[in-house]
Parts: C-alpha cells; structure tokens; sequence
C-alpha cells in the first residue's frame, strides 16, 4: 500500500539564529572573498556545511589551524572566553561573532552567578559545541548534567547557592524531569528567571507533536551532530509512532513505509527548507497528497553582528 498522505509540520526548519549565522558567513563571502574560517560548523547540518566548504570556507575546531591576519567567524553555538582570547592573540584580519543571541543570554547568564559566588548546573550534552563554550564561562564553577541519573548524582560543593541552567536545544519534557530531579535534591536551587531553551526548540517540538497525532511515521530531516533533530526524533517517537532521523529523502528506507499510509514530515533548526520539499516532491511523485499542520512560521529576526551588518 502507497504512502497515501504526507503532512508537513509547521513551524520548521531554520530558526532566527540560524539564519543570522548562514547569513553572516553569506555577506563575509560577498565582502572579503574566500577563504573564510569558521570555528567549528557555522551551524549543525552537512549540506550548509558542505556548501560553505565548496565555496572557499574552511571549518576549524582550533584556533591554531587559523592563519595570523586571515578572516574568522565564530559559530551559532557560541565560544569561551579562552576561545576569543587565543583569536585575540592571532592578530586576525576581522572576527565576526555569530553567537545566536539565545545562547549568548545562558553565556551571561552563567557570568552573573559565577559572579555571585554560584555553583552552576548545566544540563546538556558535554561534547556539544554549545555546552562546551558555555562551560567555559566559568569552568571551575560549572557541574554538567545530561539527564535524570546524573542528576541524581551530581555533587555540589555548597549546595545552598546553586543555579540551574540549560542547552537551548535540549527536549523540553526531558528537560523539565531533570530540573524537577535537582529541585528535589537541592530545596534551595536558582533557576534563571526565563527558560534557557529556546522559543524555535521548543516551537518545533510542540509542533512534532501534534503531527504525531495524525501519521504513521515521522521523518525528521537533519543532521546525526544536531542535538534539536535528535531531540525531535525522540519527541515524536515519545508520541507512540515510528520516527527516524534522516539526511535528505535518498536516506528514506522503503521498509518503514510498509504499511504506512500517513507520514509526517519535519526539520530541525539549521536545516535548508529546500530539503523538505524535496522530500515532500518524493511522495508527491507517488500519489501521496501533501499539506501542512501547525501554527505559521516565527516571525523572529537577530540583527547581524555589527562586523557584518553593513555589508550590502
């Protein structure tokens, strides 16, 4: 039996920040030429990667692997202070810092407690690009935690003046057992005065699950290094239907549409809407029909960094 409905979730795809952050690169393209060096992937997703990288931009995950005087774009996900310093040092033609600003909000938000004499947890993955430039805010202050049963048993050295903070990418229902978990261990525990994940995770995530509601299966579109695609993946396969995360439709297994007459499609934050439709026109060709569910799209804009913004 033929896939016979596909329905797209709303909202989808690229966030605010991530928009900033491509653009950024964009405009350091059209204005200095390449090569352009970027610390770490601009944002998590092959195929802007891939196209960057064809394009003369070279990705780095030292600053060692940056010439002196070349030209440097810092990622969405945001850096440490050691990070700038050793940019710093480098005596660089020009650094533009496209942190999205939700990250840069946790950034200044560890600062402050660190500042206060807080002992700091943060709950996220601690490999990722975000947690590892967040954590260097204040290294010898920060605990991290990933989920329930290190958060039971993370130590805290005084347990009266501790803060929680969070990844902005993470699940939000994940996220909320292990900050309930830490409540209960530490009576006493801060939490920032606004959610740390942010207005597009959390969007999609909603979004995800309504879709859930009326398919089969859900396909994810994005890539394996991005924390918000694995987090909806997991949301909708929380929901009770099958979920896979996948690159582009080419990753699409034709056994997981055995049976399936209603598939649910949806994108994480850094991923080009033109993937979708392409997997949308993949079940188009086959008889399915195609539409959409949810709410209409953010209508959420960063400013460009100001290195940038006055590029035409």
């Amino acid at each position: 039996m033929a896939v016979e409905k596909v329905i797209i979730a709303q909202p989808r795809g690229f966030c605010a920040g991530v928009e900033m952050a491509v653009e950024s690169v964009e405009r350091a393209l059209a204005r200095h030429g390449a090569p352009i060096y970027v610390f770490h992937e601009i944002v998590h997703n092959k195929y802007v990667v891939e196209d960057f990288t064809a394009r003369g931009v070279r990705f780095v995950q030292s600053i060692d692997e940056v010439p002196t005087g070349a030209k440097l774009v810092f990622s969405a996900h945001g850096i440490s202070p050691t990070v700038w310093q050793r940019a710093r040092e480098k005596r660089l033609e020009i650094i533009i810092d496209a942190t999205c600003p939700l990250v840069e909000k946790v950034h200044r938000e560890v600062r402050k407690f660190a500042a206060r004499g807080y002992w700091i947890i943060l709950v996220g993955q601690e490999n990722h690009d975000e947690i590892v430039g967040t954590s260097g805010e204040a290294p010898e202050r920060i605990r991290i935690v990933a989920n329930v049963d290190e958060a039971n048993r993370v130590e805290i050295p005084d347990p009266e003046k501790v803060v929680v903070l969070t990844q902005t990418t993470l699940s939000v229902d994940d996220t909320r057992d292990v900050i309930d978990t830490l409540k209960r261990r530490f009576p006493k525990l801060v939490s920032a005065a606004k959610e740390d994940i942010c207005y597009a995770t959390q969007n999609r995530q909603d979004a995800v699950k309504q879709l859930a509601k009326e398919v089969d299966l859900v396909l994810v579109i994005g890539s394996r290094n991005s924390e918000n695609s694995n987090q909806l993946r997991k949301v909708a396969a929380a929901q009770g239907v099958k979920a896979h995360l996948i690159d582009d439709h080419r990753a699409i297994d034709a056994e997981w549409l055995e049976g399936t007459r209603h598939v649910g499609i949806t994108a994480g934050a850094s991923v080009p809407e033109r993937l979708v439709q392409e997997a949308a026109e993949f079940f188009k060709t086959q008889g399915a029909q195609v539409s959409s569910l949810g709410f209409e799209e953010e209508n959420i804009h960063f400013s460009l960094p100001k290195e940038i913004s006055d590029c035409a």
